[in-house]
């Protein structure tokens, strides 16, 4: 049977994916260093609030209030012998919410990092990464997620983990990686390390493509490095609305919605598939995405001249990938993002 997303991009150019989930929980409540994953016991009413802000402005596609959820992020909460069971009830929330709406929804199982680090360098081994994984995806597939979602994540021993897990519960999976540093993800991971990673693994995701990092123009860069690797695999574009500034004792991001609307294009012509917001992109944002996906004709791959003309610069002066002359010198940006 073919999987929800697969069918999907099957008939669609483009899907549109879900903005924050932490920036929005935390406008509803949520305190700092409190684990989000146990409001989906706590304050289901809220993680149903979440998904349908989604679906009611235009996401195609929403991911489960389960980033933090495997035994290794929950043990910081005392909550570890219960990550499978929280995961259900992210994914039995987020079917409830996809079931009744009027259109096709994608509902994906959330699985972030464990926050340790894989040996040798850490002491994290390939056999306790895979258990942590597929307990999680059990329980998501259990609640009736159509496709689990691996996201932020920095090394590639993890991701391989992850895949193999997603093997064991026999769901298909897409994957991203977050490139934060000078093009690279934390562990040095460049897009074209990834691309060619994803290619090679036994179990392969639907989709591949980058999350977070440090803000949409760095983000789009990186699409565009994966797209200069020949895949043909749907790439997934989800990227911060704008930087993160501290005022009046909150975070907040300074990135629009028409910024974000701009980005939204800009990722589809780079090639990005499946597109959405990481940190900070909320219900407004995604409106004026959709709005702009549906309202303006596709257009030739930008260049990161264009890029960082239209929605402000790089953060270094490489994307990692030694192909360093070809990038831009950073300069002031001609458009303000806030």
């Amino acid at each position: 049977m073919t999987d929800a997303l697969t069918k999907m991009l099957a008939t669609r150019a483009w899907i549109l994916a879900d903005g924050a989930t932490g920036t929005n929980l935390f406008n509803m409540g949520l305190q700092s260093g409190d684990a989000p994953e146990l409001w989906n016991e706590e304050h289901p009413d809220r993680i149903r609030a979440l998904y349908q802000s989604a679906v009611d402005a235009g996401s195609d596609l929403f991911l489960t209030n389960s980033f933090g959820g495997n035994a290794a992020r929950l043990k910081l909460h005392g909550a570890e012998r219960r990550a499978g069971h929280l995961s259900r009830i992210a994914a039995e929330i987020g079917r409830e919410v996809a079931d009744r709406s009027d259109r096709d929804v994608v509902v994906a199982g959330s699985v972030g990092p464990t926050g340790e680090i894989m040996a040798p360098m850490g002491s994290l081994t390939h056999a306790l990464a895979v258990e942590i994984f597929h307990e999680q995806a059990e329980g998501l597939k259990e609640g009736g997620a159509d496709v689990l979602w691996l996201e932020t994540i920095s090394a590639p021993e993890e991701y391989k983990a992850a895949a193999e897990a997603f093997a064991l519960a026999g769901m298909p999976w897409c994957g991203t990686m977050s490139f934060d540093t000078a093009g690279r993800t934390m562990m040095g991971v460049t897009s074209e390390d990834m691309a060619k990673m994803v290619e090679k693994l036994p179990n392969p995701p639907i989709a591949f493509g980058a999350n977070c990092g440090v803000g949409a123009s760095d983000l789009l860069r990186t699409v565009l490095g994966f797209v200069a690797q020949g895949s043909e695999r749907p790439i997934i574009a989800k990227g911060n609305a704008g930087i993160p500034k501290y005022h009046d004792g909150h975070i907040h991001y300074d990135g629009t919605p028409e910024l974000m609307a701009e980005y939204a294009v800009l990722a589809r012509d780079a090639g990005a598939r499946i597109i959405g917001g990481c940190c900070g992109t909320m219900a407004d944002h995604l409106r004026q995405m959709r709005t702009a996906l549906e309202t303006r004709a596709p257009g030739p791959r930008p260049t990161p001249e264009q890029i960082t003309d239209l929605i402000g610069p790089f953060s270094s002066a490489t994307d990692g990938t030694g192909d360093d002359e070809a990038q831009p010198r950073r300069t002031r940006r001609t458009r303000r993002r806030a």
